[in-house]
């Protein structure tokens, strides 16, 4: 059966080559979008988990790479999860996401020189290590996660109560959401709680109230995802343990506390969640490390965050500017140079009370620039499927 092309995408002028298609021009998930679409994307990409653990396969890995990002375009541009329901368009926005983060793995995959190793409790059959390495995000028990330092584990030990403590956090935290969501509508109803989207950004009012009703907004908003992003692991942490039974080893701790962050370097290196890390590094960290040295690696790696985002941006809504998360998260890059310099001119580490402050300080200015930006691509959608 051919694949017909929607014309709308036929007659889109060169210009629109980078633009997320209109929702009307693509294809409703159902049984023959999940067999046509979705599902060759999957199989290639498990194969390639499969061979990048076996020895020899370089050069075949590198070549199905083309394949891999041909699928996951066909399945981004052309596949609409959310069904014409523009409340559900946070699908589209998931979809977005995990496509991006396969073409990055399977491209650092394609040039790894030796094969893969799980030293850690390596499974009996090669598949079901390749089964864990797709779904295995940062690395766990796999010999390419040396960099990652994972939170130190308070949870119980024991396997029942573990099941029961993290069924009870993904509750917990579903419901702070939930709470939290509200809290943020409260503020601007007219603004946060229209598609169209708006600016958190009150004109009307005079400069210091506008800016700490919005960083009020921002704060909020960063505990939204936060919890969004715990309970969602958490949940995943019960099914693993109790459905599957892995080892509740397996599923480390997600974050670490990011609000006693006591400098930049704290926050994003350890605290925040470290699930894309590796997926920043390859595609923006080491191409420009490569060039400029440490600070082309850190600057790199957050221009590949502000891309990610400017995606899950362009899912919401086309018209977004394409700078506002690249400038923003670029300026979380300038400010770790800030601190590297800092230990180099004293030889002192930025930390206490006044790291804190100047932290959160710095999080808390370009975080409004960066909630800014998913307010004015309808914010509200996004937050209510985190709550939901």
């Amino acid at each position: 059966m051919a694949f017909a092309v929607p014309s709308t995408l036929l007659e889109a002028p060169w210009t629109d080559i980078l633009r997320v298609p209109p929702t009307s021009a693509r294809v409703p998930f159902d049984i023959y979008a999940f067999f046509a679409y979705v599902l060759p994307l999957c199989l290639f990409y498990q194969l390639v988990a499969v061979l990048v653990i076996l020895p020899g396969t370089r050069m075949l890995r590198i070549a199905l790479w083309p394949l891999i990002v041909f699928l996951a375009l066909r399945v981004a541009m052309f596949v609409d999860f959310s069904r014409g329901n523009p409340q559900w368009s946070c699908l589209n926005v998931g979809c977005v996401m995990v496509v991006f983060c396969i073409v990055i793995r399977t491209l650092d995959w394609a040039f790894v020189n030796g094969p893969l190793k799980r030293p850690v409790r390596p499974a009996a059959s090669f598949v079901v290590d390749a089964i864990d390495l797709t779904v295995n995000v940062r690395g766990v028990g796999w010999n390419w996660s040396k960099g990652i330092r994972f939170p130190p584990d308070t949870r119980p030990t024991s396997r029942l109560r573990f099941a029961i403590y993290t069924l009870l956090s993904a509750l917990y935290h579903s419901f702070i959401c939930g709470v939290l969501h509200i809290a943020v509508q409260a503020f601007s109803p007219e603004t946060l709680t229209v598609l169209s989207g708006g600016t958190i950004f009150d004109d009307t009012l005079p400069p210091l109230i506008r800016y700490a009703r919005s960083s009020i907004i921002s704060t909020v908003a960063a505990f939204v995802i936060y919890a969004d992003i715990q309970g969602r692991y958490d949940m995943g942490t019960f099914i693993g343990v109790t459905v599957l039974q892995q080892d509740p080893a397996q599923w480390p701790p997600l974050f670490d506390a990011p609000w006693k962050a006591t400098s930049l370097h704290d926050f994003w290196g350890y605290r925040w969640h470290q699930l894309v890390r590796r997926t920043f590094i390859v595609l923006g960290g080491r191409p420009l490390g490569f060039v400029f040295g440490r600070v082309g690696y850190v600057v790199g790696s957050f221009l590949a965050s502000g891309v990610l985002h400017h995606l899950v941006l362009a899912t919401l809504n086309q018209s977004v500017n394409w700078w506002t998360m690249l400038f923003s998260f670029g300026m979380m890059a300038l400010g770790i140079i800030v601190e590297h310099t800092f230990t180099q001119m004293t030889g002192r580490k930025v930390g206490g009370w006044i790291g804190r402050v100047w932290t959160m300080a710095w999080l808390l200015v370009w975080g409004n620039m960066i909630v800014d930006g998913f307010a004015r691509a309808a914010l509200d959608r996004w937050l209510r499927a985190c709550a939901s």
